[in-house]
């Protein structure tokens, strides 16, 4: 299994009952799996805030509950969860934390096991994926033992790596039903001050379990080196170190100090291996130890580790790399062939605006060719940075044009666009409806009308949402059409007032069949490589004329309206649009 379908199998035979999420690579794959067994309740929500209040209110109601996003994800529940460490839970509660050293999807790489610190409350961090199970597992027995949410913290490689476990058998709980207690529930300053003294007391009570768990252990070895590490970086450092002595910690937070010193008694030195930044490192270094204590001054707080890496630090062995003779092009991250935001992002940068961005498959407008996003901060920040830009140059207004996807706008871009209205800032917004949540792998949202589990739902109506917002103007373009698109963004970023442009088509693998793919008229085709400003993967060039990739082209017809000598050109029978 990978750790994803193991952490979803822990929640289950864990007798977790309700399941929550918004999908975030590397965590998206736990909901689906979860929502496949038995006697569970998945649903997506809209955003990790939501999806964080709807497994405390389950938790309150007794139930097991286990909430899954990725590491900025936790940013978003970061309002909640802070006060959750205040209120503690009725069933046990285990919010999974994914993150993502290096970078392989995210927009930054933040060490979320500082949250745990913050939160006070207890890190678990498993090294594969038989110990992603069994900590689920052991965490909803924690977080009801101590009343107090569990931090569940894997990485990309914990994620989506495989390794064998045996399946258990579901525990059956009982739901015993929500118990009135506002002294515990209502975070009143008044309240909340009797709470702040049992939130110091069960920390300290937290280290004493830490100290005698076992998901912590000693591993003798040499006594010339100790290992102190946890979570994937055990799996490394084994390998590149199997002599060395290891503290393996599993139960991270809070540190068994205790256990730390009796491994620096065993030790001459020890060596913290972990990504990201010195969170073991600099608690050791605080401890003041009888041995020295090394990490980032030989690892970098940067990216993934790997046990090539670690035995090119310590011993001086360079890993053996392929070579192979000439240059290889560079393949950078495309939207894929029939795209509908592809055209909309050469109109952007034709009209030489300025474009806020946001988090989806559009992120990619900002690498060639179309290299026409300038910001892209977290989720739903593109319309509060184009109200920013507006507050403080109005005339601004007039070359910028917010971007945002559909499930984005619903995870957080409604907020900022209703303080465009209500602060009067003439922005205009650009919607990329493509009808589905696409760069995660195709999760539904409010506006798809299913739910995670299949079942019909209410599907959210972008331009009634936006009207009830108080947009007045508010029009949807067909996102394949390049005059109607470019036409609407020259109208609306003149008026002055908030307004909303809908760019709708498809996502291409929501399609089940596509049209016939267009050719070139290579006696037309005088090689100008208009067509290829558009980026799309089905287009190339070979002896100065136009190559279409019949296997992949879907006939979106973007680079046919490009073509000013009409060499594109539509299977027979087929019409074409008029040229841009």
């Amino acid at each position: 299994m990978t750790g994803n379908e193991a952490i979803a199998l822990g929640a289950y035979e864990g007798g977790v009952r309700v399941g929550t999420a918004y999908p975030g690579t590397p965590s998206t794959e736990i909901l689906e799996n979860l929502s496949r067994y038995p006697g569970v309740n998945c649903n997506w929500s809209s955003n990790e805030k939501t999806a964080l209040e709807t497994a405390i209110g389950a938790s309150m109601e007794g139930a097991r509950v286990l909430s899954a996003m990725k590491h900025v994800g936790v940013n978003v529940a970061a309002d909640p969860l802070m006060t959750l460490s205040y209120t503690g839970v009725g069933g046990g509660l285990v919010l999974v934390s994914a993150d993502d050293p290096g970078m392989h999807s995210s927009q930054n790489e933040q060490d979320n096991r500082h949250y745990a610190r913050f939160a006070k409350i207890p890190l678990l961090e498993p090294s594969d994926s038989e110990e992603a199970r069994d900590f689920v597992k052991y965490g909803l027995d924690l977080s009801e033992r101590f009343d107090t949410p569990v931090i569940l913290r894997t990485t990309t490689r914990i994620s989506h790596s495989r390794s064998t476990l045996i399946p258990g058998e579901r525990e059956e709980m009982e739901i015993p039903g929500f118990k009135k207690n506002p002294a515990k529930y209502v975070m009143l300053p008044g309240f909340a001050r009797m709470r702040h003294p049992i939130v110091e007391q069960r920390l300290i009570d937290l280290q004493t379990e830490a100290e005698k768990n076992p998901l912590n252990r000693i591993e003798k070895g040499s006594g010339e080196l100790g290992v102190v590490c946890s979570g994937i970086a055990y799996q490394y450092a084994k390998e590149a170190l199997p002599e060395a002595s290891f503290l393996k910690l599993g139960f991270s937070h809070p540190l068994p100090k205790k256990m730390v010193r009796q491994f620096a008694s065993m030790v001459k030195e020890i060596l913290v291996i972990e990504e990201l930044d010195p969170f073991f490192e600099e608690q050791l270094l605080a401890m003041h130890l009888d041995v020295p204590v090394r990490g980032k001054d030989i690892f970098s707080l940067l990216g993934e580790l790997g046990v090539e890496i670690i035995r090119e630090k310590i011993y001086n062995i360079k890993p053996e790399l392929i070579k192979i003779d000439g240059d290889i092009p560079a393949r950078p991250p495309v939207m894929c062939p029939g795209c509908s935001h592809r055209g909309v992002f050469y109109t952007l940068r034709k009209l030489k605006l300025n474009v806020m961005g946001d988090i989806g498959c559009y992120t990619l407008g900002a690498l060639k060719p179309l290299e026409s996003i300038d910001s892209c901060i977290c989720m739903g920040a593109s319309v509060g940075t184009a109200l920013g830009m507006a507050r403080a140059n109005p005339d601004s207004a007039e070359k910028t044009v917010a971007v945002i996807g559909d499930s984005t706008f619903l995870h957080s871009g409604i907020t900022p666009l209703l303080d465009a209205v209500y602060n009067q800032a003439p922005i205009t917004l650009m919607i990329l409806d493509n009808g589905i949540t696409a760069m995660t792998g195709h999760q539904e949202h409010p506006g798809t009308g299913t739910t995670l589990q299949g079942e019909a739902a209410p599907a959210v109506e972008l331009e009634t949402l936006c009207r009830s917002l108080g947009v007045k103007r508010v029009t949807a373009v067909d996102a394949f059409d390049l005059k109607e698109v470019r036409a609407v963004i020259n109208t609306e970023i003149e008026v002055k007032e908030p307004s909303v442009i809908i760019a709708r088509q498809p996502c291409i693998f929501l399609l089940t069949s596509f049209d016939e793919p267009l050719y070139i008229d290579e006696d037309l085709c005088n090689g100008c490589k208009a067509c290829i400003a558009l980026g799309c993967p089905a287009l190339s060039f070979k002896d100065d004329k136009a190559i279409i990739n019949s296997t992949i082209c879907n006939a979106c017809g973007l680079c046919e309206q490009l073509c000013r000598f009409d060499a594109i050109k539509y299977p027979v029978g087929e019409a074409g649009e008029d040229n841009e």
